[in-house]
Protein backbone atom coordinates (compact mmCIF):
# COMPACT_ATOMS: atom_id res chain seq x y z
CA UNK A 1 0.00 0.00 0.00
CA UNK A 2 0.90 3.71 -0.40
CA UNK A 3 1.25 4.59 2.78
CA UNK A 4 4.52 6.17 3.13
CA UNK A 5 5.45 9.80 2.00
CA UNK A 6 8.10 11.89 2.20
CA UNK A 7 11.54 13.13 0.77
CA UNK A 8 13.65 14.39 3.99
CA UNK A 9 10.85 13.77 6.29
CA UNK A 10 8.98 10.72 5.89
CA UNK A 11 5.96 9.48 7.66
CA UNK A 12 4.86 5.85 7.14
CA UNK A 13 0.81 5.14 8.14
CA UNK A 14 -0.10 1.78 9.60
CA UNK A 15 -3.11 -0.07 11.36
CA UNK A 16 -6.92 -0.75 10.32
CA UNK A 17 -9.72 1.10 11.68
CA UNK A 18 -10.74 -1.48 14.02
CA UNK A 19 -7.70 -3.00 14.55
CA UNK A 20 -5.51 -3.63 17.67
CA UNK A 21 -3.48 -0.15 17.22
CA UNK A 22 -3.06 2.51 14.85
CA UNK A 23 -0.11 4.30 14.44
CA UNK A 24 2.82 6.17 12.54
CA UNK A 25 7.22 5.98 11.94
CA UNK A 26 8.23 9.41 11.33
CA UNK A 27 11.90 9.57 9.67
CA UNK A 28 14.16 11.81 8.88
CA UNK A 29 13.76 14.87 12.26
CA UNK A 30 16.89 16.24 13.15
CA UNK A 31 17.83 15.84 16.67
CA UNK A 32 17.58 17.86 20.04
CA UNK A 33 14.09 19.60 19.08
CA UNK A 34 12.49 20.31 22.12
CA UNK A 35 8.91 18.32 21.62
CA UNK A 36 5.80 19.58 23.71
CA UNK A 37 3.84 16.22 24.39
CA UNK A 38 0.97 18.44 26.05
CA UNK A 39 0.24 20.42 23.13
CA UNK A 40 0.29 17.22 21.10
CA UNK A 41 -2.21 16.15 23.21
CA UNK A 42 -4.62 19.00 22.87
CA UNK A 43 -3.81 18.51 19.43
CA UNK A 44 -5.25 15.10 19.21
CA UNK A 45 -8.56 16.17 21.40
CA UNK A 46 -9.27 18.95 18.31
CA UNK A 47 -9.44 15.52 15.93
CA UNK A 48 -10.98 12.44 18.41
CA UNK A 49 -14.15 11.02 17.38
CA UNK A 50 -17.57 12.67 19.88
CA UNK A 51 -16.05 16.00 20.76
CA UNK A 52 -17.67 17.78 17.99
CA UNK A 53 -20.87 18.87 16.62
CA UNK A 54 -22.76 16.06 14.69
CA UNK A 55 -19.44 14.02 14.72
CA UNK A 56 -19.84 10.16 16.00
CA UNK A 57 -20.47 9.21 19.38
CA UNK A 58 -17.91 6.72 18.90
CA UNK A 59 -15.53 7.62 22.03
CA UNK A 60 -11.68 6.82 21.59
CA UNK A 61 -9.21 8.90 23.55
CA UNK A 62 -6.92 8.68 21.01
CA UNK A 63 -4.06 9.09 23.45
CA UNK A 64 -0.98 8.23 21.57
CA UNK A 65 2.04 6.30 22.96
CA UNK A 66 5.57 7.05 21.92
CA UNK A 67 7.66 4.15 21.60
CA UNK A 68 10.63 5.71 20.13
CA UNK A 69 12.48 8.70 18.67
CA UNK A 70 11.78 11.05 22.30
CA UNK A 71 14.48 11.05 24.73
CA UNK A 72 14.29 13.72 27.73
CA UNK A 73 12.00 16.01 25.71
CA UNK A 74 13.72 16.00 22.97
CA UNK A 75 14.05 14.74 19.43
CA UNK A 76 16.49 11.44 19.30
CA UNK A 77 17.00 11.81 15.39
CA UNK A 78 16.27 8.14 14.74
CA UNK A 79 12.60 6.94 13.92
CA UNK A 80 10.03 8.13 16.23
CA UNK A 81 7.18 5.83 15.90
CA UNK A 82 4.03 5.99 18.38
CA UNK A 83 0.66 3.80 18.47
CA UNK A 84 -2.66 4.60 19.75
CA UNK A 85 -4.72 1.58 20.78
CA UNK A 86 -8.74 1.42 19.01
CA UNK A 87 -10.91 0.57 22.05
CA UNK A 88 -14.23 1.39 21.23
CA UNK A 89 -15.23 -0.68 18.11
CA UNK A 90 -18.24 -2.28 16.65
CA UNK A 91 -17.48 -4.17 13.72
CA UNK A 92 -20.80 -6.10 13.69
CA UNK A 93 -22.06 -2.87 12.04
CA UNK A 94 -19.82 -3.54 9.19
CA UNK A 95 -20.68 -7.14 8.13
CA UNK A 96 -21.64 -8.18 4.56
CA UNK A 97 -20.25 -4.35 3.23
CA UNK A 98 -17.97 -6.58 1.23
CA UNK A 99 -21.16 -8.02 -0.40
CA UNK A 100 -23.46 -5.03 -0.86
CA UNK A 101 -21.11 -2.09 -0.88
CA UNK A 102 -21.54 1.44 0.89
CA UNK A 103 -22.12 4.23 -1.58
CA UNK A 104 -19.12 6.36 -1.58
CA UNK A 105 -16.72 4.38 0.17
CA UNK A 106 -14.22 1.80 -0.97
CA UNK A 107 -16.06 -1.25 -0.02
CA UNK A 108 -16.03 -2.22 -4.13
CA UNK A 109 -12.87 -0.65 -5.27
CA UNK A 110 -10.66 -2.05 -2.48
CA UNK A 111 -12.69 -5.66 -3.14
CA UNK A 112 -11.34 -5.27 -6.70
CA UNK A 113 -7.45 -4.03 -5.83
CA UNK A 114 -6.87 -6.50 -2.74
CA UNK A 115 -9.23 -9.44 -4.44
CA UNK A 116 -11.21 -9.27 -0.86
CA UNK A 117 -8.03 -9.89 1.34
CA UNK A 118 -8.43 -6.41 2.61
CA UNK A 119 -10.08 -5.86 6.73
CA UNK A 120 -13.36 -4.50 6.01
CA UNK A 121 -14.09 -3.80 9.51
CA UNK A 122 -14.54 0.25 10.07
CA UNK A 123 -13.62 0.83 6.23
CA UNK A 124 -10.28 -1.03 7.50
CA UNK A 125 -6.89 0.86 6.22
CA UNK A 126 -8.99 3.54 3.95
CA UNK A 127 -10.61 4.85 7.71
CA UNK A 128 -10.64 8.32 8.39
CA UNK A 129 -9.33 6.57 11.94
CA UNK A 130 -6.25 6.95 9.89
CA UNK A 131 -5.76 10.31 9.99
CA UNK A 132 -5.41 10.58 13.59
CA UNK A 133 -1.71 9.57 13.07
CA UNK A 134 -1.44 11.63 10.34
CA UNK A 135 -2.08 14.87 12.58
CA UNK A 136 0.13 13.32 15.57
CA UNK A 137 2.89 13.50 12.37
CA UNK A 138 1.91 16.60 11.51
CA UNK A 139 1.30 18.18 15.57
CA UNK A 140 5.62 17.49 15.48
CA UNK A 141 6.26 18.81 12.25
CA UNK A 142 4.54 22.55 13.65
CA UNK A 143 6.69 22.47 16.81
CA UNK A 144 9.86 21.77 14.26
CA UNK A 145 8.93 24.30 12.02
CA UNK A 146 8.77 27.11 14.78
CA UNK A 147 11.52 26.43 16.07
CA UNK A 148 13.57 26.73 13.31
CA UNK A 149 12.15 29.24 11.10
CA UNK A 150 9.39 30.72 13.12
CA UNK A 151 6.86 29.42 11.18
CA UNK A 152 3.35 28.86 12.73
CA UNK A 153 0.11 27.18 10.65
CA UNK A 154 -3.01 27.79 11.90
CA UNK A 155 -6.68 26.89 10.27
CA UNK A 156 -10.23 28.13 10.25
CA UNK A 157 -13.73 26.64 8.77
CA UNK A 158 -14.71 28.86 5.72
CA UNK A 159 -17.78 27.20 4.41
CA UNK A 160 -20.16 24.21 5.95
CA UNK A 161 -22.74 22.95 3.60
CA UNK A 162 -24.07 26.45 1.92
CA UNK A 163 -22.81 28.17 5.35
CA UNK A 164 -19.98 30.74 3.91
CA UNK A 165 -17.25 32.57 6.41
CA UNK A 166 -14.91 34.87 5.00
CA UNK A 167 -11.40 33.97 3.61
CA UNK A 168 -7.80 34.89 4.80
CA UNK A 169 -6.76 35.41 1.23
CA UNK A 170 -5.81 39.33 1.90
CA UNK A 171 -4.94 39.01 5.56
CA UNK A 172 -1.22 39.39 6.02
CA UNK A 173 -1.57 38.54 9.75
CA UNK A 174 -5.30 37.51 10.35
CA UNK A 175 -6.83 37.24 13.98
CA UNK A 176 -6.56 33.67 14.66
CA UNK A 177 -9.48 32.35 17.15
CA UNK A 178 -7.97 29.55 19.90
CA UNK A 179 -11.06 28.53 21.20
CA UNK A 180 -14.49 26.62 19.96
CA UNK A 181 -15.56 23.65 17.48
CA UNK A 182 -14.99 26.15 14.47
CA UNK A 183 -11.98 28.63 14.78
CA UNK A 184 -13.25 31.24 12.72
CA UNK A 185 -13.97 34.81 13.63
CA UNK A 186 -17.75 35.52 13.39
CA UNK A 187 -19.58 33.40 16.26
CA UNK A 188 -23.32 34.16 14.32
CA UNK A 189 -21.66 32.13 11.20
CA UNK A 190 -20.31 29.32 13.80
CA UNK A 191 -24.03 29.23 15.20
CA UNK A 192 -25.04 28.79 11.87
CA UNK A 193 -22.58 26.12 10.74
CA UNK A 194 -23.62 24.14 13.85
CA UNK A 195 -27.16 24.26 13.00
CA UNK A 196 -26.62 23.18 8.86
CA UNK A 197 -24.79 20.11 10.66
CA UNK A 198 -27.36 19.68 13.11
CA UNK A 199 -30.14 20.06 10.26
CA UNK A 200 -28.72 17.46 7.94
CA UNK A 201 -27.87 15.06 11.38
CA UNK A 202 -32.01 15.34 11.80
CA UNK A 203 -32.97 13.61 8.15
CA UNK A 204 -30.12 10.51 8.83
CA UNK A 205 -28.02 13.09 6.02
CA UNK A 206 -24.77 14.54 6.08
CA UNK A 207 -23.07 17.86 4.97
CA UNK A 208 -19.32 18.86 3.39
CA UNK A 209 -17.44 22.03 3.64
CA UNK A 210 -14.09 23.29 3.26
CA UNK A 211 -11.52 24.81 5.46
CA UNK A 212 -9.02 27.22 5.07
CA UNK A 213 -4.91 26.37 6.43
CA UNK A 214 -1.89 29.55 6.36
CA UNK A 215 1.08 29.14 7.37
CA UNK A 216 2.93 32.56 8.38
CA UNK A 217 6.38 33.70 8.80
CA UNK A 218 7.42 30.63 6.29
CA UNK A 219 10.68 32.25 4.43
CA UNK A 220 10.69 32.69 0.19
CA UNK A 221 13.14 30.40 -1.75
CA UNK A 222 11.73 27.13 -0.59
CA UNK A 223 10.62 24.36 -3.06
CA UNK A 224 11.37 23.33 -6.54
CA UNK A 225 9.46 23.39 -9.80
CA UNK A 226 7.72 20.72 -11.84
CA UNK A 227 6.39 17.89 -9.44
CA UNK A 228 8.31 18.37 -6.44
CA UNK A 229 6.50 21.57 -5.53
CA UNK A 230 5.12 22.70 -1.73
CA UNK A 231 1.95 22.25 -3.36
CA UNK A 232 1.80 18.96 -4.90
CA UNK A 233 3.29 17.72 -1.77
CA UNK A 234 1.02 19.25 0.34
CA UNK A 235 -2.20 18.07 -1.95
CA UNK A 236 -0.21 14.59 -1.75
CA UNK A 237 -0.79 14.00 1.45
CA UNK A 238 -4.78 15.84 1.90
CA UNK A 239 -5.31 13.81 -1.37
CA UNK A 240 -4.03 10.93 1.15
CA UNK A 241 -7.77 11.93 3.33
CA UNK A 242 -10.64 9.96 3.03
CA UNK A 243 -13.05 12.65 1.65
CA UNK A 244 -10.94 15.37 0.30
CA UNK A 245 -12.21 16.27 -3.19
CA UNK A 246 -10.45 19.44 -3.67
CA UNK A 247 -7.19 21.41 -2.96
CA UNK A 248 -6.45 24.93 -4.10
CA UNK A 249 -4.01 27.72 -2.85
CA UNK A 250 -4.55 31.87 -3.12
CA UNK A 251 -7.49 32.77 -4.49
CA UNK A 252 -7.95 28.97 -6.26
CA UNK A 253 -10.99 28.10 -8.86
CA UNK A 254 -11.70 32.15 -8.58
CA UNK A 255 -8.87 33.25 -10.70
CA UNK A 256 -9.76 31.36 -14.04
CA UNK A 257 -12.60 34.52 -14.16
CA UNK A 258 -9.87 37.21 -13.35
CA UNK A 259 -7.51 38.84 -16.41
CA UNK A 260 -3.95 38.86 -15.60
CA UNK A 261 -4.12 42.34 -14.76
CA UNK A 262 -6.06 41.83 -11.94
CA UNK A 263 -4.86 38.68 -11.03
CA UNK A 264 -0.92 39.42 -10.88
CA UNK A 265 0.73 39.69 -7.36
CA UNK A 266 2.93 42.86 -8.15
CA UNK A 267 5.99 43.05 -6.11
CA UNK A 268 6.49 46.61 -3.96
CA UNK A 269 8.81 47.17 -0.90
CA UNK A 270 6.33 48.01 2.02
CA UNK A 271 8.50 49.06 5.14
CA UNK A 272 11.61 48.45 4.16
CA UNK A 273 10.73 44.80 3.09
CA UNK A 274 10.02 43.55 -0.72
CA UNK A 275 6.35 42.37 -0.75
CA UNK A 276 3.62 40.97 -2.97
CA UNK A 277 0.54 43.43 -3.17
CA UNK A 278 -1.95 40.79 -2.89
CA UNK A 279 -1.46 37.38 -2.56
CA UNK A 280 -3.96 35.50 -4.61
CA UNK A 281 -1.16 32.74 -5.69
CA UNK A 282 -1.29 32.03 -2.23
CA UNK A 283 2.54 32.21 -1.10
CA UNK A 284 3.84 31.17 -4.39
CA UNK A 285 5.53 31.59 -7.61
CA UNK A 286 6.88 28.85 -9.87
CA UNK A 287 6.16 26.21 -7.11
CA UNK A 288 8.79 28.34 -5.13
CA UNK A 289 7.58 30.04 -1.91
CA UNK A 290 7.49 33.70 -2.17
CA UNK A 291 7.93 34.97 1.24
CA UNK A 292 3.57 35.57 1.45
CA UNK A 293 1.68 33.54 4.17
CA UNK A 294 1.32 30.47 2.76
CA UNK A 295 -2.60 30.02 2.02
CA UNK A 296 -4.66 27.37 1.24
CA UNK A 297 -8.24 25.74 1.02
CA UNK A 298 -9.20 21.73 1.10
CA UNK A 299 -12.87 20.66 0.01
CA UNK A 300 -14.17 17.61 1.72
CA UNK A 301 -17.53 15.70 0.37
CA UNK A 302 -20.26 14.76 2.98
CA UNK A 303 -19.68 11.74 5.04
CA UNK A 304 -20.88 8.87 2.75
CA UNK A 305 -22.05 7.46 5.92
CA UNK A 306 -25.50 8.22 6.19
CA UNK A 307 -28.68 6.78 7.85
CA UNK A 308 -30.84 7.37 4.56
CA UNK A 309 -31.96 4.47 2.66
CA UNK A 310 -29.45 3.75 -0.46
CA UNK A 311 -29.34 2.20 -3.36
CA UNK A 312 -25.99 -0.16 -4.23
CA UNK A 313 -25.64 -4.10 -5.26
CA UNK A 314 -25.70 -7.31 -4.18
CA UNK A 315 -22.52 -7.92 -5.90
CA UNK A 316 -22.68 -12.00 -5.32
CA UNK A 317 -26.54 -12.53 -6.16
CA UNK A 318 -25.82 -9.99 -9.20
CA UNK A 319 -29.21 -7.74 -8.22
CA UNK A 320 -30.13 -4.21 -7.26
CA UNK A 321 -30.97 -3.66 -3.49
CA UNK A 322 -31.50 -1.34 -1.00
CA UNK A 323 -28.76 -0.75 1.74
CA UNK A 324 -29.60 1.68 5.40
CA UNK A 325 -26.07 2.07 7.18
CA UNK A 326 -26.17 1.56 10.82
CA UNK A 327 -23.32 2.06 13.34
CA UNK A 328 -21.68 5.41 14.92
CA UNK A 329 -20.80 8.18 12.12
CA UNK A 330 -20.20 11.69 11.54
CA UNK A 331 -22.76 14.10 10.24
CA UNK A 332 -19.91 16.48 9.10
CA UNK A 333 -16.22 15.63 9.51
CA UNK A 334 -15.25 18.97 9.00
CA UNK A 335 -14.93 20.52 12.22
CA UNK A 336 -12.65 17.14 12.94
CA UNK A 337 -10.70 17.43 9.73
CA UNK A 338 -9.65 20.97 10.61
CA UNK A 339 -6.30 20.25 12.35
CA UNK A 340 -5.39 17.30 9.92
CA UNK A 341 -5.30 19.78 7.16
CA UNK A 342 -3.00 21.97 9.26
CA UNK A 343 -0.83 19.29 10.15
CA UNK A 344 -0.14 18.16 6.48
CA UNK A 345 0.03 21.93 5.61
CA UNK A 346 3.07 21.65 8.22
CA UNK A 347 4.68 18.22 7.06
CA UNK A 348 4.51 19.46 3.67
CA UNK A 349 6.60 22.99 4.38
CA UNK A 350 8.99 20.93 6.70
CA UNK A 351 10.14 18.26 4.24
CA UNK A 352 10.18 21.07 1.43
CA UNK A 353 12.37 23.53 4.34
CA UNK A 354 14.28 20.28 5.26
CA UNK A 355 15.31 19.60 1.33
CA UNK A 356 17.27 23.15 1.31
CA UNK A 357 19.46 21.65 4.00
CA UNK A 358 18.13 24.27 6.90
CA UNK A 359 18.68 22.15 9.13
CA UNK A 360 20.80 19.12 7.95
Amino acid sequence: MGSTWGNRIKISVFGESHGPAIGVVIDGLPAGISIDESHIVKEMGRRAPGTQAGSTPRKEPDLPTVLSGLYNGKTTGTPLAMEILNTNTHSSDYDGFTVTPRPGHADYTARLRYKMNNDPRGGGHFSGRLTAPVLFAGAIAKQVLKAKCGAEVYGHIIRIGKVNAPSWEEEEMPVIPTEGNFPQENPSLASRMTAEIEAAKLENDSVGGIVEVMATGFPGGIGSPMWDTVESNFAQLMFGVPAVKGVSFGSGFEVASRRGSQNNDHLLFKDGKLRMSTNHGGGFEGGISNGMPILAQVAFKPTPSIGAEQDTVDLDAKENVKIQIKGRHDACIVPRALPVAEGCLALALLDAYMAKGELA
